[in-house]
């Protein structure tokens, strides 16, 4: 499934493909930019939800259509538009983050009077027609599309990618686009280290680091953002992720689809960009359940792997509460927490499978 998503080896392309490529992936960034970063990736959780569930059912009746095989319709859906240059995250929802950078430094004016955060971090806003806004998302999407393409081919462990290089194309290119339009890279901790949440909870405004005055993108704003104001605390996030992960878990293990859990949290986050409160985020949490299940399900069975998977997810949901903790909260742009998780999940799984503890390295 990962070799169909990435249409890897990317190196023996022919230069035709590459560049059709390249040119959709450009204006699947300026999508993103358009409609907004998470409306981008919402669009993502649906597709693959398309595409897995047809995959599903084509398995189930293999041989009904013979002109398609048995899940290359679905794997086609999910991998080439679902995590394609159409809504891929590493090229949608990225455009649409970098546009957020880009315009929390260039057009201050448009930040809607409901926003707390530093305005680069309104992942929900929608962009409309700017034409240069539309620009910086589409250079990022096609840069996002490098990374995870070129990435997933050159960064290769025991033949297998050393980690989920989609997910690393949505947070570096997120990381660039600070050093682009000038923002803090990690940011300075307005408490006692960097992992401490407790100057949000106080409420603390932004003070200057040098003792004068507050420069204007921050005055008003709080010291310390976390990512999610409702889940961030260690124990709920152990909480949701043992939930999640073993929500996503059962899935694989009786669908045979790692990516519909995440298709199914992706879907949502509807309700989380329309407004209603709390809707916890779970898809690198469901994603990484599912691969517990995948790598525990041959050798343990189905309760052993559903209980991996609950640890998997609640691993992972850990994981990208400490990397936000470590670079969302203290700077003005969004870094996305999830996508750093299933980078680091997937780096050890591999780790783990090339050197013979685990029996497989989950979808790489």
């Amino acid at each position: 499934m990962y070799d169909i998503i990435l249409q890897v080896p990317v190196l023996e392309m022919p230069w035709e493909d590459f560049i059709v490529l390249l040119i959709t992936a450009l204006a699947g960034g300026a999508f993103g930019a358009a409609i907004g970063a998470l409306p981008a990736f919402i669009f993502t959780g649906f597709v693959v939800f398309l595409g897995e569930g047809i995959n599903i059912l084509q398995t189930e009746i293999a041989g009904a259509a013979p002109a398609v095989g048995a899940g290359e319709l679905g794997a086609g859906i999910t991998g080439v538009i679902g995590f394609g240059p159409i809504t891929g995250p590493h090229i949608a929802f990225a455009g649409g983050v970098a546009a957020s950078a880009y315009a929390g430094k260039k057009y201050p004016e448009m930040e809607p009077e409901d926003w707390d955060y530093h305005f680069g971090k309104n992942i929900l806003y929608a962009f409309g027609t700017k034409p240069d806004i539309l620009a910086v998302g589409a250079i990022f999407g096609a840069l996002g599309m490098l990374i995870a393409r070129f990435g997933s081919a050159l960064v290769v462990v025991g033949g297998t990618a050393a980690t989920d290089f989609i997910a690393v194309a949505v947070f570096l290119t997120a990381f660039i686009a600070r050093g682009v339009f000038g923002y803090p890279i990690v940011g300075r901790a307005s408490g006692s280290h960097l992992l401490d949440m407790s100057p949000f909870e106080r409420e603390e405004p932004h003070v200057s680091a040098d003792g004068g005055e507050v420069p204007a993108e921050h005055q008003g704003r709080l010291a310390t953002e976390p990512w999610l104001p409702h889940q961030y605390k260690w124990s709920g996030v152990t909480a949701i992720g043992l939930v999640g992960g073993i929500l996503g878990g059962f899935i694989y293990i009786k669908t045979g689809s790692i990516f519909m859990g995440y298709a199914i949290s992706a879907m949502s986050l509807l309700f989380l960009n329309l407004g209603v409160e709390k809707i916890p985020v779970t898809h690198h949490i469901t994603l990484i359940g599912a691969v517990g299940a995948v790598v525990f399900l041959p050798t343990a069975g189905a309760v052993a792997a559903l209980l991996a998977a609950g640890v998997f997810g609640a691993i992972s949901g850990l994981l990208g509460e400490l990397t936000q903790r470590l670079f969302y909260a203290h700077s003005g742009t969004h870094v996305d927490p999830p996508a750093m998780a299933i980078a680091i999940s997937m780096v050890f799984v591999v780790i783990l499978s090339v050197t013979g503890v685990l029996p497989n390295a989950g979808y790489l």
